[in-house]
């Protein structure tokens, strides 16, 4: 049995909560070059070299991509012959949040919901755990941002509804959200299960790397057909126009009840941020 102290925890999530913040990773930043040469708009052209510049600015001057700096969610993945000590675990990765927006001088856009009242760290996290096999602890730290969030959208499908009921639903998502998750996005589905498995699945999908299909050839096939559909409908860089609206389409699914068919779109801004760390 392997021991880890929480208070590793604890600083390993502040780092990854600024690092997150300031650094886009290389798979994301490379679909946007990709984009910049695909994009038939001038005006959107203009757009995604204003993007790739603000990304080299935030991590030459080490200030966010983004002033909005997210709820934090994290992921763990928690070795079954792990065992912590020195302290509660989701307290250590809370503590972490409240020192990383701190030392990171990140805007805490945390608060209640019914009073609105912030709660001045960030915190609490949203957190997530997987129990695996091995003795490791895998942190995944992702700030996911207001404007991306509040236009995702979960359906309990009918069975009958089929592929083509799930290609509907996510457009009409697309439709809906226009230029308010600042697009170019990246769309997280999650296929299957039961209503809060789907809507983490979408979630988890936005953790794959940027642009990889899916292992399964059914689910890659929809990927690429939900990309070309979204790409149509001309939405544009930031809502303005031109034939890149989406990076990438990531679908998970999961075996579901014969009765049901649930379908969750999760989407992302071009700022897809997360950093992960292996203890």
């Amino acid at each position: 049995m392997r021991e880890i102290n929480v208070a590793q925890v604890t600083e390993t999530v502040a780092q990854l909560c600024i690092d997150a913040c300031l650094y886009l990773g290389d798979d994301v930043v490379e679909l946007l070059r990709q984009a910049r040469k695909k994009e038939v708009s001038d005006f959107g052209c203009y757009i995604f070299e204003r993007l790739l510049e603000n990304l080299n600015i935030a991590a030459e001057q080490e200030i966010p991509i983004c002033q909005d700096t997210g709820m934090t969610v994290v992921f763990l993945k928690i070795g079954q012959e792990l065992h912590f000590t020195g302290g509660n675990l989701t307290d250590a990765i809370n503590k972490g949040v409240r020192l990383g927006y701190q030392r990171g001088y990140l805007r805490k856009s945390v608060l209640t919901p019914l009073e609105r009242v912030n709660t001045n760290d960030n915190t609490p996290a949203v957190i997530h755990t997987a129990i695996v096999p091995g003795d490791r602890l895998k942190i995944i730290v992702a700030p996911k941002g207001g404007g991306s969030e509040n236009m995702s959208r979960l359906k309990m499908l009918k069975p009958a509804d089929g592929i083509e009921g799930i290609k509907k639903f996510v457009l009409e998502t697309i439709a809906e959200a226009g230029a308010s998750p600042c697009p170019p996005i990246i769309l997280g589905i999650g296929i299957g299960g039961t209503m809060e498995k789907a809507a983490l699945m979408s979630k988890e999908a936005l953790l794959r790397r940027a642009g990889t299909s899916s292992s399964d050839p059914i689910v890659a096939k929809l990927e690429k057909e939900m990309l070309e559909l979204v790409n149509k409908t001309g939405i544009g860089p930031q809502g303005l126009g031109g034939n890149v609206t989406a990076l990438a389409v990531h679908i998970e699914t999961y075996p579901t009840h014969i009765a049901a068919l649930p379908v969750a779109v999760n989407i992302q801004c071009h700022a897809a941020r997360h950093q992960e760390a292996i203890l």
